[in-house]
């Protein structure tokens, strides 16, 4: 009976020291949220509540900002936060419509981008963009190498670069690792076009046919994943000229597999 009863106190105990630990852990956050009184007094385009940006940096942001809304319309906001926001009061604040774009850097999550866009904006810039641009410049390794300012910076010049442009389907740039994959996809697709094409008998030289009906296959490879990425994103010849040439190399290498496996004749007799 004793036993029981410090059982269940224990028991008790662990509910109340863990249910006191959540409390504590979320409550700062919960007071912080929505909390009108974290933005300035004055207006400004560039609420830095983590402190990303160093003062130089954010000042001549500011200007740019506010020149290009003067110049095109469109509004660029950038709210940077941590452990503290004021949420949605900075729709008031801004005055955000269907011209605006917000940036928000928060540094908590796997990748510190978001971005809330205006419904004009998609006119221009799809949802796909967005996708990618938060996954080029706000990923992990991004921010490890370049840190969080670059990563805001960049982003922000990717977008105004894009509007004064009426537009872009894609973000404009060739990162290297991008530029890998698609070296990477044209080498295996010469590869799959070099074996289809053996020939099967000693009197054909090339087999087209073969190398036709696999043409979906190394024509998504080389082409889809292997060139147009590059060819939209960036106007720099040098990148496509070594895609086809990975392609081209990995269509000999396949092609000609058979000679180098083939027995000498030395080795025969």
């Amino acid at each position: 009976m004793q036993l029981c009863f410090w059982r269940r106190f224990l028991v008790s105990l662990a509910v109340f020291f863990f249910a006191g630990s959540i409390w504590a852990i979320n409550s700062p956050s919960a007071l912080a949220y929505e909390n009108p009184d974290l933005l300035p007094d004055r207006f400004t385009p560039v609420v830095d509540l983590a402190k990303t940006l160093p003062d130089p940096q954010e000042e001549k942001l500011v200007k740019e900002l506010e020149q290009f809304e003067t110049d095109t319309g469109w509004k660029l906001r950038v709210l940077t936060q941590y452990d503290r926001t004021p949420g949605r009061a900075v729709i008031k604040y801004w005055g955000l419509d269907d011209k605006s774009i917000l940036l928000v850097a928060d540094a908590r999550g796997g990748n510190i981008l978001s971005f809330s866009v205006g419904d004009a904006v998609y006119e221009l810039l799809p949802r796909t963009f967005w996708i990618e641009l938060q996954t080029r410049f706000g990923n992990l390794y991004f921010v490890r190498e370049q840190g969080e300012d670059q990563a805001v910076l960049q982003a922000l010049d990717s977008v105004k670069g894009c509007l004064l442009k009426g537009g872009c389907n894609v973000v404009p740039g060739l990162p290297r690792e991008q530029w890998i994959l698609t070296v990477i996809t044209s080498a295996v697709g010469g590869v799959i076009c070099g074996f289809a094409a053996q020939p099967r008998n000693d009197k054909q030289i090339f087999a087209w046919q073969w190398a036709l009906i696999f043409s979906p296959l190394w024509g998504i490879l080389f082409i889809a994943f292997g060139i147009a990425p590059v060819i939209t994103r960036t106007s720099d010849w040098v990148p496509l000229v070594r895609n086809i040439s990975a392609f081209l190399i990995g269509v000999l290498v396949a092609y000609l597999s058979p000679v180098f496996s083939r027995p000498s004749s030395s080795t025969e007799s």
